[in-house]
């Protein structure tokens, strides 16, 4: 598909050169119900800041950039209440509670993508998970032209898991979260990179300051190299696994779940098979964080699949877990599952 005017190549942070049948920037809510009840006959893909997704193939769609925006803050005796649009970008949105004195985010900084993406996935850094701080997600109804707020339950959060990728998928497009942020600020340092330096980490300023340091020495930076953040997920396993483990990997990096299971570092397990700084055709694990798989210039999108599977087979062969990627894996029709794809 030659496609100048419908590359998605800016628009997924691997950069890859694919293309889509058709490219709309939705800055309201007229927009994206114009744009379904007019192209919904055929693949429909809606899109944040595109930083996790990984295209298999042209898109034979359309694909709707979600770029609704406005923040709006409002509080009670105890705590901050802030109504954010969905196509904010969430970085900007979390440096925007900082400056105006309200603490809470500081964990969740330079995480890439939009503020209506964040609770499709349950974002989540150093200690800190969306569902901790979000009081709703506002979504519209397509077809029926309905708005629904959903509450922190309803929106069934779990681990990099919400309602959002199941019930409220097709069809459906978050518009706006909800935040409710305790003026009473408890500092959250109980990760591990936190905790090393707790003692001089005093003001969510200075956490901030801290996460952004952090993640810009691991984490490479989309402009410069394409890769989409963490690509797998950190596994869960039962505890008699994990002791298993500890025989043969004392240091290994393990953090308690609900009864009976743990979860350990993907990053960590990559490391350990050796595949930090792998390279392989025009695909490759980056070598300062093996959790992210980085386009070398110039990849297809057979290269990074290619890479991800030999990854995945990898961490099995010397672990017997397995590896499941959290990135989304988009076709030519729409979202695929990722794991059927690399098994």
């Amino acid at each position: 598909m030659t496609c100048p005017q419908t590359s998605l190549k800016t628009l997924n942070t691997f950069g890859l050169s694919i293309c889509a049948e058709r490219i709309v920037y939705a800055t309201n809510t007229e927009t994206l119900i114009e744009s379904w009840q007019a192209h919904k006959e055929k693949p429909w893909l809606l899109m944040g800041g595109g930083s996790n997704v990984l295209f298999l193939d042209d898109f034979e769609g359309t694909v709707v950039v979600n770029k609704l925006t406005g923040i709006s803050v409002d509080q009670t005796k105890d705590d901050w209440l802030i109504h954010c649009a969905a196509g904010e970008n969430w970085h900007d949105f979390v440096q925007f509670t900082i400056k105006k004195g309200m603490a809470g985010l500081e964990n969740l900084a330079l995480i890439p993508g939009t503020v209506g993406s964040a609770p499709i996935q349950n974002i989540g850094a150093y200690g800190v998970e969306l569902k901790d701080v979000c009081e709703y997600v506002d979504i519209l109804d397509l077809n029926r032209n309905h708005s629904l707020r959903l509450t922190n339950a309803e929106c069934l959060f779990g681990y990099r898991e919400s309602i959002f990728k199941h019930q409220y998928q097709q069809g459906y497009v978050i518009t706006a979260v909800g935040f409710r942020l305790a003026k009473e600020w408890q500092p959250n340092l109980s990760y591990g990179p936190l905790k090393a330096v707790e003692t001089s980490l005093t003001t969510p300023q200075s956490i901030f300051d801290k996460v952004c340091e952090i993640r810009r020495s691991k984490l490479p930076d989309p402009a410069k190299i394409g890769n989409a953040g963490s690509f797998f997920k950190n596994p869960i396993i039962p505890t008699q696994d994990a002791e298993v483990i500890k025989l043969r990997y004392p240091d290994a990096p393990f953090y308690p779940q609900s009864e009976g299971e743990v979860k350990i570092a993907a990053g960590w397990l990559i490391d350990q098979a050796g595949l930090k700084g792998y390279v392989a055709n025009r695909a490759g694990v980056h070598p300062q964080q093996a959790l992210v798989l980085i386009n070398l210039g110039h990849a297809q999108p057979e290269d990074l699949i290619s890479m991800a599977k030999y990854v995945r087979d990898t961490v099995y062969k010397q672990f017997a877990i397995w590896l499941e990627p959290e990135v989304r894996f988009i076709g030519r029709q729409g979202e695929v599952n990722a794991v059927e794809t690399l098994s």
